[in-house]
C-alpha cells in the first residue's frame, strides 16, 4: 500500500512505496526558515520509490541540497542532499495525507533546536482559534 501527500493546493502529489527510511522533525535554521516554523517533520524514502506528480519548482538551498516547492501555493516539499543523503528523497511530513499513520520517530539537530519549544506542553491549548468555539 502506497503513502501518498500533496501540496497545499493540490497542484503537486506524491506517493511512495514500501516502508520509509526515517521520520525525524529537525530543529535545524535551515529546516526552520524554509518551512516557516519552528521545526520541521520529514520522512525520507529511497528515490526509486517515490513518484511525483505535477511540476514542483526547484530552490538550491546549499552547495549540495535542493529542496521542491509547489510553485502555486507554496508548500514546501521535497529535499534532496546526494552528497550526504545519496538516492534519499526527504518530503515534508505536513504533507501526508494521513499524518497520523507514520509518526516521527526522532528528533535531529536538536542542537539547534529553539530553547521555548521545551515548554510547548505548558502552553495554554485551544480546540479551535481562540475566541472562535
Amino acid at each position: 500500500m502506497a503513502t501518498t501527500g500533496k501540496c497545499h493546493c493540490g497542484a503537486v502529489g506524491w506517493s511512495a512505496e514500501g516502508p520509509p527510511e526515517h521520520h525525524a522533525l529537525c530543529h535545524c535554521e535551515d529546516c526552520r526558515r524554509w518551512s516557516g516554523a519552528p521545526l520541521a517533520g520529514w520522512i525520507a524514502w529511497k528515490e526509486d520509490q517515490v513518484t511525483i506528480t505535477g511540476s514542483p519548482k526547484t530552490y538550491t538551498s546549499s552547495e549540495h541540497g535542493s529542496r521542491d516547492f509547489c510553485a502555486d501555493c507554496g508548500t514546501g516539499l521535497f529535499y534532496r542532499n546526494p552528497a550526504f543523503l545519496p538516492g534519499i528523497i526527504d518530503i515534508q511530513s505536513g504533507t501526508l495525507d494521513d499524518p497520523e499513520a507514520q509518526p516521527p520517530g526522532a528528533q535531529i539537530m536538536v542542537k539547534d533546536r529553539l530553547s521555548w519549544t521545551n515548554g510547548m506542553r505548558d502552553l495554554p491549548e485551544f480546540n479551535t482559534y481562540p475566541g472562535m468555539d
